[in-house]
């Protein structure tokens, strides 16, 4: 293990200083986690998402209870001491604003956990800080601010799926194995893994596609595997990124497509992908993360993507489009 990029034990049996970088739906919701089990954490928001976070405390709504936490909310990490973990769950498209934030906040043995969705984070966070630094991960979990200052959580789902990404190892890491402690005892559920490649790519694999079919379709899940042809998209949607992923030497199970077909039998149908309700709101889309994750890709493996290549094709129109 190497010295930096270690979370010291001593300070996971009491608390860790952390920040973090999108203290939205899903940042938010983990920080305030992590703040209600005592650990020293720094909301970085803006907006007036933020302003209500620093004026009356981030409250989480949902099946699980209500709570509050306060805790400080400063708009950028210009003059914060470092940290010891930084989660980072900014939109893809923000990550140009966002990842200059990282440099204040590290020291020594600081971590960055990305949650970012796709799979580009991991590398374009190593590149401003070093591989060593960083921990990949895939966030499950279904909230939304509701407010200023509120979000709410639908269902009781609040999963993390990490850990190394640039030295996967046969067993658990010990820095994933300690941040695993860590985040449990804040009432996460989470799973480390000795490689993050793979549930990176789990979910990226059914992701892009759901996300890409329910966009460029404006319709919901329910709509979209009701009907015969929309279906049969989909499902060859998932087998390309999936080849994409093969091709690139991620070890992806041999059941990866049949659980993903579980999976979509068995979500609610009125289910819309976070970029479909984005692109309702006329608010930025992550097409590049996602769609446009897949074509760069299976284009540097020589991988044929004509569904998803139609379908980045037809969203970044949407976006230029404004609709």
């Amino acid at each position: 293990m190497p010295s930096s990029g270690s979370i010291p034990a001593s300070r996971t049996r009491s608390k860790l200083r952390i920040a973090v970088l999108g203290s939205g739906a899903v940042g938010g919701y983990f920080g305030a986690l992590l703040a209600r089990a005592g650990h020293d954490v720094r909301l970085v928001a803006r907006g007036t998402h933020g302003e209500a976070i620093r004026a009356k405390g981030l409250t989480i709504k949902g099946p699980l209870g209500e709570f509050t936490v306060r805790a400080p909310a400063p708009e950028t990490t210009s003059g914060l001491d470092p940290v010891d973990l930084v989660l980072l769950a900014v939109k893809t498209y923000d990550n140009a604003a966002a990842l200059p934030l990282l440099p204040p906040l590290m020291g020594p043995e600081t971590v960055v956990l990305t949650l970012q969705n796709g799979v580009d984070s991991p590398d374009e966070v190593a590149a401003l800080i070093g591989p060593d630094r960083v921990l990949g991960g895939a966030a499950y979990i279904a909230t939304s601010i509701v407010e200023p200052g509120v979000i709410e959580q639908t269902g009781t789902y609040r999963r993390i799926v990490f850990g190394e990404v640039f030295s996967p190892q046969p067993d658990i890491s010990a820095r994933v194995r300690t941040l695993v402690e860590t985040l449990a005892a804040a009432d996460i559920e989470v799973e480390g893994r000795p490689d993050a490649r793979v549930p990176l790519w789990e979910k990226f694999v059914y992701l892009a596609p759901f996300a890409g079919v329910t966009g460029a379709s404006r319709q919901p899940m329910g709509v979209v595997r009701a009907d015969p042809a929309t279906r049969r998209l989909l499902f060859a949607a998932f087998a390309e990124v999936e080849r994409v992923g093969r091709a690139e030497g991620v070890p992806l199970a041999a059941d990866l497509l049949d659980r993903i077909s579980g999976y979509v039998n068995d979500v609610p149908g009125s289910m819309r992908s976070s970029l479909l309700i984005d692109l309702t709101k006329g608010k930025p889309i992550e097409v590049e993360a996602l769609q446009g994750s897949v074509v760069r890709r299976a284009a540097r493996v020589g991988v044929p993507v004509p569904i998803m290549q139609t379908l980045y094709g037809v969203l970044r129109a949407a976006v230029h489009a404004g609709t």
